[in-house]
């Protein structure tokens, strides 16, 4: 064990980067609709809608709108012409701990009148602060009412009557996430890019189509002679994916599989197109277009019916194409790294279980944000996902303290998931020029294996970024969270289930098409959310996903290895004595791996035999090649890269599973663990040993009929693969 710093420096920024329990002001345990955030109380204002308005300047009213005014703190409608229904049904809310007068005000004025100010007041209400009744969920919505609008003198006018409603309440109020509010205002228009909001990730399934060969193509004369070659192109909506290329013939077989990531529900239409050409010019032979509302769906590996279709070519009105397709809902669609996923459920509703339990978070605060903007500012706002439910709170802006308190519910199907919350600043609130990107302020992930059952956790967690000065802390943020489960004995059961769908084991997929179809689905998240109102930047969705994840990365890389180096410290002592094998103290040992050596150096995988390969081998140092050629091998290197990472990642991420469930750090996987450990001893110590030996043995070799689904992992993997990891913690 190394002997730790003493200096203070180290101990301070050690500290700074701690986890750290609070004890916030909440009502913890207590019957309320929300108990792990602090009670905020704040004055509703809602304008419905007016009728009978005239203004100064006219016989009727030209573009009227509202202002609530307390104070310095102003809220504004949007402004409606004169020809519309006077409807705005609009909400403001004033937080009361920044309310500084003891009245509110209530203004109809006229836009279109602005350049005199004799012209643009209508008509006001004024209400006392201290005699707005109070609200307490659930009790019903507080009825809007009209009201005569006043002058200046409070003298009731003749004509011009306003609907509103206005009560004290607190962010269990219904109106609370659609509100205006002051500590979110950018200006006195409703904004809706400082809303809270919850959105819903589409249910993705995976599109196999397996293109099996084409018939009757009639062969074009086209320049390239013996060069040309045929492939599939296929289309679904802004994706193309590409076949090996065949020689060309009437008959060409192909025989593989492409694969896609389609969204509920299924309006897209799969267009399959066979090109003819080389790398540098290509036409169309035909294609056949496949709406997906008419692919088969399956939830297991069964083989479904291949199709012949038609080539819309009326050059080869014979041609036509032989596909297998079929919508795959067995599978689990990764759209997050696998280590990192909140949810495993498989796409098909009819193979969803029940949930095991609920998964609250408060998001309370934060604390000592950095400024984000060249005017020492931030628009604070958090964003937390959990399963297939993404949460936005509203932003504060202008403030690096912001108190946000606001609380959110999820469904648990698995225990071993990790829910993620990153607090963002908004740059679409830029005052002038164009909104600028969403810049990420810092990140935290929490395991709920590690959470014990019905225990609210409150801590102040610290929020990492990578800047270009290095990592950096931002600030912290404060959160409250809290599993419950009805039944322990259910969610004991999941740790002995494999982490991911049969699917995945029985007919599993490559890397590169796991990585390929993350890829796919954090695009098509990233469109659907973009829709939304307010909408999630593109940055947000793919930093919430770690689209990057698989990408080399120096840092990474280096803090995957000392991750592996901190694991093997513990067999310091197994590794040196491996590296005296060369001075023949045990000369078994020294021969065995010798062998071993001559059968990976005559191994016939490890021969380079791809063009590409032989030029980086025979290339200088430094490199001849310049431009694309140049880009293309580095970005190829770096794919290579990222695979030897995760390698990495995965050898580390093991040796720290097996140390979590010695330190319990997941108390019910360890408390498991301990049970059947005892069981074993009494098992070993009553049952005699060549007894023991001779049922395992037979159990070891019982026929295939009674080892169940081949391919599914055993019952020990499952429960390893279910601990946590360093990984969590990971930029």
């Amino acid at each position: 064990m190394a002997n730790k710093s003493k200096n203070p420096k180290d101990q301070k920024q050690q500290e700074d980067f701690s986890l750290k329990e609070t004890n916030p002001n909440i009502n913890a345990g207590r019957a309320t609709t929300l108990d792990l955030v602090e009670q905020m109380q704040f004055l509703f204002v809602r304008v419905v809608k007016a009728k009978n308005l005239s203004s100064k300047s006219n016989s009727c009213c030209c573009n009227p709108f509202v202002e609530a005014r307390i104070g310095a703190l102003v809220g504004r409608t949007r402004s409606l012409d004169k020809t519309e229904n006077l409807e705005w049904n609009q909400v403001f809310a004033f937080a009361k701990d920044k309310i500084q007068a003891p009245m509110l005000e209530i203004l109809v004025k006229d836009k279109k009148c602005v350049e005199d100010n004799n012209k643009v007041f209508i008509g006001k209400l004024v209400f006392v602060v201290n005699d707005v009744p109070m609200r307490a969920s659930p009790d019903s919505p507080l009825a809007p009412e009209w009201y005569k609008l006043e002058d200046h003198n409070g003298s009731k006018l003749n004509q011009g009557e306003l609907m509103v409603s206005v009560w004290m309440g607190t962010q269990a109020d219904e109106a609370f996430p659609h509100a205006w509010h002051s500590d979110s205002a950018s200006g006195y228009e409703h904004s809706t890019n400082t809303c809270s909001n919850v959105y819903h990730s589409p249910r993705f399934w995976y599109l196999r189509v397996n293109v099996i060969q084409a018939q009757n193509l009639k062969l074009k004369t086209t320049n390239g002679g013996s060069s040309l070659e045929f492939y599939i192109q296929a289309f679904l909506g802004n994706l193309a994916l590409r076949s090996r290329a065949v020689r060309i013939s009437q008959n060409p077989v192909w025989n593989e599989d492409l694969m896609f990531v389609v969204a509920e529900p299924f309006d897209e239409s799969l267009i399959l197109s066979i090109e003819v050409g080389n790398q540098h010019k290509h036409e169309s032979m035909g294609r056949c277009v496949i709406p997906l509302k008419n692919v088969e769906r399956r939830i297991d590996d069964a083989l479904v019916e291949s199709v012949w279709y038609n080539l819309e070519d009326p050059n080869s009105p014979e041609a036509r194409l032989h596909v297998r397709a079929s919508l795959d809902g067995g599978y689990h669609v990764l759209d997050e790294v696998t280590h990192y996923s909140s949810d495993f459920r498989p796409s098909s509703k009819s193979l969803s279980q029940p949930n095991i339990g609920v998964l609250e978070l408060g998001i309370l605060n934060a604390v000592g944000l950095s400024p984000m903007k060249k005017e020492n500012r931030a628009d604070a706002y958090c964003v937390a996902k959990y399963g297939p439910k993404w949460v936005r709170t509203r932003t504060i802006v202008d403030s690096l303290c912001p108190k946000w308190n606001e609380q959110y519910t999820w469904e648990v199907f698995d225990p071993c998931t990790v829910i993620t919350i990153v607090v963002f600043d908004n740059g679409q609130l830029l005052q002038e020029g164009k909104p600028a990107e969403d810049k990420r302020i810092g990140k935290v992930r929490i395991r709920l294996s590690t959470l014990e059952t019905d225990r609210i956790y409150t801590h102040s967690y610290p929020l990492i970024n990578l800047t270009n000065q290095g990592v950096k802390k931002m600030g912290e943020i404060q959160l409250a969270v809290r599993f419950s489960c009805s039944s322990l004995l259910n969610v004991l059961q999941t740790y002995t289930q494999p982490l991911l769908p049969r699917m995945h084991y029985i007919s599993p997929l490559s890397i590169f098409q796991l990585d390929s179809l993350r890829n796919q689905a954090a695009a098509i998240t990233t469109l659907r959310f973009r829709r939304k109102e307010p909408p999630l930047a593109k940055e947000v969705v793919e930093y919430m996903l770690d689209v990057r994840e698989n990408v080399w990365s120096m840092r990474r890389g280096r803090a995957q290895f000392r991750r592996i180096a901190d694991l093997l410290s513990v067999v310091v002592f197994i590794c040196k004595w491996i590296n005296h094998v060369h001075s023949w103290k045990s000369s078994v040992t020294t021969i065995a791996s010798y062998i071993i050596f001559l059968g990976v150096i005559f191994c016939p995988q490890m021969i380079l035999v791809t063009n590409e390969e032989l030029e980086e081998e025979f290339d200088t140092f430094p490199t001849k090649f310049t431009g694309d050629n140049l880009k293309k091998k580095y970005d190829r290197l770096r794919g290579i890269s990222g695979r030897v990472l995760a390698v990495m990642s995965d050898l580390a991420t093991q040796g720290e599973r097996v140390q979590s469930l010695l330190t319990w750090r997941d108390p019910r996987a360890t408390s498991l663990f301990v049970f059947f450990c005892f069981v074993a001893a009494i098992v070993t110590y009553s049952v005699p040993f060549r007894f023991l030996v001779s049922g395992l043995v037979a159990y070891w070799l019982r026929p295939p009929r009674l080892r169940g689904v081949a391919g599914i992992p055993a019952v020990p993997q499952n429960f390893l693969r279910r601990m946590s990891a360093k990984s969590d913690g990971m930029l």
